[in-house]
């Protein structure tokens, strides 16, 4: 598949949340919607990056954003996450991987010399009509809703 880029339309999104409950992307139709693909629940970047949204998310909301946080963990995982973090926004299920390689986040990564796939930590901005207006590949997980905002703000 093609590399997303600024400007497409984003891929269709259908999935369970930490609740069990489907959710699709296209629900936010006519809101900006900030997706944000992250590799596991409760590790210290994913953590970080989660609660930062969390103490900001009344802000967002009052701007008309949505957050959706996007991982292959199951619903299991994420409720305890959310639960554990009193995280307010949704986070999707993709225990099929079929959401992270349809946004082309699911890549090889190395640690300590170790292969492994996983999801490369990437967020995209959408506009209310779906379509990807910002992508951002190096996000700050101690302050991933500035670079948001500085995005959408400019």
């Amino acid at each position: 598949m093609a590399e997303l880029k600024e400007g497409d339309q984003a891929p269709a999104i259908t999935s369970k949340d930490q609740n069990g409950i489907d959710v699709s992307l296209s629900d936010y139709k006519g809101k900006t919607v900030v997706l944000y693909f992250y590799p596991k629940d409760d590790t210290p970047g994913c953590t970080a990056e989660a609660c930062d949204f969390r103490d900001n998310y009344q802000g967002l909301q009052a701007k008309g954003i949505v957050v959706l946080g996007v991982s292959v963990d199951d619903e299991k995982s994420h409720h305890k996450f959310v639960t554990k973090h009193n995280l307010p926004f949704t986070l999707l299920a993709d225990t099929d991987q079929k959401i992270v390689n349809d946004y082309g986040v699911w890549a090889e990564k190395n640690m300590y010399g170790k292969k492994y796939m996983g999801t490369v930590r990437t967020t995209f901005i959408i506009d209310g009509d779906g379509k990807i207006i910002r992508i951002i590949k190096k996000v700050d997980t101690k302050n991933p809703t500035q670079q948001v905002l500085n995005l959408i703000n400019n």
